[in-house]
């Protein structure tokens, strides 16, 4: 199942993109109104976005994505200045 994913098949619109971009800012936003710490958001937005991708990609080809994140976040893909959409 997994093993024929590309690159492409993560990309979207870029309003499919901001939208959930949007939705995720507000649920952040009512965890911390709910005093939810950021780190705990953090490991559930991460913990819950990877179960979804092998559930639909299967571990091999997530494993394979995630290989790439160590350069992406050295790069400053995930700091705060960066665009999420590019």
């Amino acid at each position: 199942m997994g093993a024929g994913m590309q690159t492409g098949q993560f990309r979207h619109s870029n309003e499919d993109s901001l939208l959930a971009l949007d939705l995720i800012d507000a649920a952040w936003d009512q965890a911390k109104e709910n005093g939810v710490p950021h780190e705990l958001m953090a490991y559930a937005a991460v913990f819950t976005g990877m179960r979804d991708l092998v559930a639909m990609f299967g571990e091999t080809t997530v494993a394979a994505m995630v290989k790439s994140l160590e350069t992406r976040i050295k790069q400053g893909e995930f700091s705060n200045d960066a665009n999420p959409l590019h």
